[in-house]
């Protein structure tokens, strides 16, 4: 039987001897496409080649691609666990042609490397192909049918409509009909009940999808009518987990060495075995899934976080966390525990898992322990909630979904809790809330893109903005609409620009465009999208047929380079000073200031944070000239020592820019010699996640800023007080000072309050045994309260009542002496009733309570309400 590695070399090893390259998966964390958060599909990494937008490095491709499924139209979250074949992160086998091989080599294949490299049996395979769509003028895929009837008996080959067998990148872009293959792991008495054909696309378990083939050759438009695509191509995917079920004799994902040895583990951390029973079985089962997509989604450079990916992964990690809770009664953190595991099984292949191996784990630690306190908190909240819905037995949906959208608490646990204790939850309350809250999110990010029309094709931009800031002659390729958020810009696209568009943390540059009839469109923005430099115009030029000149916001884009080149030598002074355990975990760049994240495990102290930035500053000083070397390959690019980051896709082609010591691979703009950065002042050093660090800190202009700013601050203060020539010194003067005015003012205010508590004695009268003293008009609140504190200690069957201004604001108090409450006086139970008349609220405890109000009126009837209690 072959194991997992095997079936996934045997694979890339048969595609290569057909002349496929062979390529290294795409981080699972997707950047430059605003379409996508994660790489969900292995074409993503080609979708360029697929627009047109840039010619594909080679005709034929194949490789095994890190996946997620977890929102957007392919969400496949709710059913991890609950079934023996979805995951959230999973492996996707895949070739591809360009331009080259069809259908009919593609299905051949196929066939080939299923039945004669891996013996399969051919009796358990089905395929299917398009039925075609009337709406969309499209007809029977008889090529490919007739492509697998060589192949299958005509049993075995299905048709279907555009749900299953007409794949899309989205509402517009690449598609095309698809192939899919189908296999039947059922059993022998199963298959003679009922043939396998009526189960294809049934949701049967045993009877699944295994490889789809797709055909691109159209393109959809955004009236929605398919146009042919000059050159036809081939994407396919197969489910490597699924592969490894059938190839290992399995009817289970789960039961493949893919998952056995992470399912091993789980069992030994929690004490449970995985077939104890059905909830153990699915706890087990979604832990085991979620750790693959929690771990390399960190790995690939994005940390759990609030908004957009961080929250996906946040999501991933708090569930696989609550099915632990909940079913293996895991209370500690666990999941952090398990990143080894998936290192022995899957570092190999992935070497980005184990060189980050200890950055995972701290990090999926901390999350997990302030998870398991929202939990803790949920759960505590989930019982005044039951409190308050005890006469109806059901917990309002408005409520739930606070507790869901505001704490964290899943609204499954939430069930759950309710159930345990006989109550239920009005789902459909729920429901409603979130379909609200969806459909704000929705209005907030909507995107209406229009088709592009193009004027020129164009296979690459030509990019010069490393060596000039203004070029003449210019053609427009292309341009679109976009409304977004109610306004309409747009967007276009030239033959070549010197305009950097948004990458890397590297924001995009702003200018303008002047056409030869000396029309003159302002740029506000730059983009990089689908290897597309994609400029933001506020309108389209008149005449889209002239030649133009680019130029660049010049002062601007100075400001930016300082800054992008500051992040290098930030990096390079981190490593110096903290270590070569430093990794770059993210950036941004823009004109005004840089942030820097970086892997380090403690706070830095005021020492670091002073030698780093000195340390900077000195390799400004130095004034080391820009050396880059653009056209390099990884080879040599690792032969000049330079830096890769986590995450990044790199081509087979890569730039390195080199100041001094400092070699990184970097796309972005740089300062031409590191004098032109001027000054380098660091902001803020904070944390952002567990092993994360976070600097902020400006350069040039805006440094000059913030030293004037402090020396301002330093001269006002030392103003103060008089200009003393050592203000450290008369700052500790005048806190020594102001600590001994402090000890002597609370001594006083002690010795006023026992000096009222004396007065409040002797004004006391009897009343039913005990003693009652009343206090009205204006009042010092906190002397007051002091005062029937020590009559609360020193005094017995003594009753205070007070209804009186405050700052001009009407206040109440009410004290019981210990002997009293002892008895069962609750102070709080009356002053809540008096707070009534002075439209206020108050609590506290038994034997003194308080409350403020708005109502001045109504102190005489609270005072009355007060004594009559007393």
């Amino acid at each position: 039987m072959m194991t997992s590695k095997e079936i996934r070399q045997a694979f890339l090893d048969f595609f290569a001897s057909k002349g496929h390259t062979p390529v290294p998966s795409a981080p699972m964390v997707v950047k430059n496409d605003p379409t996508l958060m994660f790489t969900n599909a292995g074409m993503n990494q080609f979708k360029d080649w697929f627009l047109g937008n840039s010619a594909p490095r080679w005709k034929r491709v194949c490789d095994s691609q890190k996946c997620l499924r977890v929102s957007g139209k392919h969400n496949d979250l709710e059913e991890v666990g609950h079934d023996s074949y979805h995951h959230t992160m999973f492996e996707m086998l895949g070739n591809w042609s360009f331009g080259d091989y069809c259908k009919t080599e593609a299905i051949d294949w196929a066939w080939e490397l299923l039945t004669e490299v891996s013996k399969s049996d051919p009796a358990i395979l089905y395929a299917t192909v398009f039925e075609g769509s009337k709406e969309d003028g499209t007809s029977l895929d008889t090529e490919a049918r007739d492509a697998w009837l060589k192949h299958l008996p005509e049993d075995h080959i299905l048709t279907g409509n555009k749900h299953d067998n007409f794949w899309e990148m989205g509402d517009t872009g690449p598609c095309g009909p698809c192939s899919e293959i189908h296999v039947d792991l059922r059993s022998e008495q199963e298959k003679a009940k009922l043939p396998g054909r009526e189960l294809v696309n049934k949701s049967d378990p045993l009877v699944i999808e295994i490889w789809n083939i797709v055909f691109m050759q159209y393109e959809r438009k955004a009236d929605g009518h398919l146009e042919l695509l000059p050159n036809k191509n081939v994407d396919t995917g197969m489910g490597f987990e699924r592969l490894c079920m059938v190839l290992q004799g399995k009817t289970s994902n789960y039961d493949t060495d893919v998952f056995t040895g992470m399912i091993a583990r789980i069992e030994a951390l929690s004490g449970h075995k995985y077939h104890e029973s059905e909830k153990t079985e699915v706890a087990m089962r979604v832990i085991a899934d979620h750790i693959r997509a929690i771990s390399f989604s960190i790995a690939d450079g994005q940390l759990p976080g609030n908004v957009k990916a961080g929250y996906v992964i946040r999501r991933i990690l708090r569930r696989a966390v609550r099915y632990g809770f909940t079913f293996l009664d895991l209370k500690e953190p666990f999941l952090c525990a398990l990143v080894s595991q998936l290192v022995d099984d899957m570092g190999r292949f992935y070497p980005e898992l184990a060189a980050q191996q200890t950055l995972v784990e701290k990090v999926i630690r901390e999350e997990e322990m302030a998870f398991l306190r929202t939990l803790d908190r949920g759960i505590k909240m989930m019982d005044d909630l039951m409190a308050k819905a005890a006469a109806t037995k059901q917990i309002g949906g408005a409520d739930a979904f606070v507790l869901y959208d505001t704490y964290g608490f899943p609204i499954d646990l939430s069930e759950l809790i309710a159930a345990e204790n006989g109550y239920t939850i009005d789902l459909d309350g729920f429901q409603a809330e979130l379909a609200k809250q969806k459909e704000r999110a929705r209005n907030a990010g909507a995107v209406e893109n229009g088709d592009w029309v193009e004027f020129a094709h164009c296979d690459d931009v030509e990019f010069s903005g490393y060596d000039t800031t203004e070029i003449e002659g210019a053609v427009l390729t292309r341009h679109r609409t976009v409304k977004a958020k109610g306004k309409t810009l747009y967007q276009l696209v030239f033959d070549r620009t010197p305009f950097y568009g948004e990458m890397g943390g590297e924001v995009g540059d702003s200018g303008v465009i002047v056409s030869d009839s000396g029309e003159k469109i302002a740029i506000v923005d730059t983009i990089k999208e689908n290897n597309l430099t994609i400029h933001i115009a506020e309108r389209i030029p008149s005449d889209c047929s002239e030649s133009f000149t680019l130029t660049v916001d010049g002062a601007r884009r100075k400001k930016i380079a300082a800054n992008h080149t500051a992040t290098h030598l930030l990096d390079q002074a981190l490593r110096e000073i903290l270590g070569t355990h430093v990794e770059q975990k993210g950036s941004y760049v823009c004109d005004k200031y840089l942030r820097f994240d970086f892997s380090h495990f403690e706070k830095m102290t005021p020492e670091q944070i002073r030698a780093t930035e000195k340390r900077v500053n000195q390799l400004v000083r130095e004034n080391h000239p820009l050396c880059e070397k653009r056209d390099a390959t990884m080879d040599e690019a690792k032969g000049m020592g330079a830096i890769a980051l986590f995450g990044e896709k790199y081509g087979e082609r890569v730039r390195v820019v080199k100041f001094g010591d400092s070699v990184e691979l970097c796309g972005g703009c740089h300062a031409s010699a590191t004098g032109n950065i001027g000054l380098f002042k660091i902001v803020s050093e904070s944390a952002i996640a567990a092993g994360v660090r976070r600097i902020e800190a400006v350069t040039g202009e805006e440094a000059e800023k913030m030293v004037d700013l402090m020396a301002d601050t330093l001269t006002a203060a030392r103003a103060l007080f008089n200009n003393a020539p050592d203000l450290t010194q008369a700052l500790q003067k005048m806190m020594q000072e102001n600590e001994q005015f402090k000890k002597q003012a609370e001594a006083l205010a002690k010795e006023k309050a026992r000096a009222l508590k004396e007065y409040l004695l002797g004004r006391a009268q009897e009343k039913d045994g005990c003693k009652l003293a009343v206090v009205e008009g204006e009042q010092d609140a906190a002397m007051l309260r002091s005062a029937a504190l020590l009559l609360q200690k020193e005094s017995e069957k003594f009753i205070l009542a007070a209804a009186y201004l405050s700052d001009g604001k009407p206040q109440l108090l009410l004290m019981y002496s210990q002997d009293l409450v002892d008895a069962g006086k609750d102070a709080v139970k009356v002053i809540k009733e008096a707070a009534k008349r002075i439209q206020g609220g108050g609590g506290g405890q038994a034997g003194l309570a308080t409350a403020g109000g708005r109502n001045a009126d109504g102190l005489k009837e609270a005072l009355e309400i007060l004594k009559a209690q007393a």
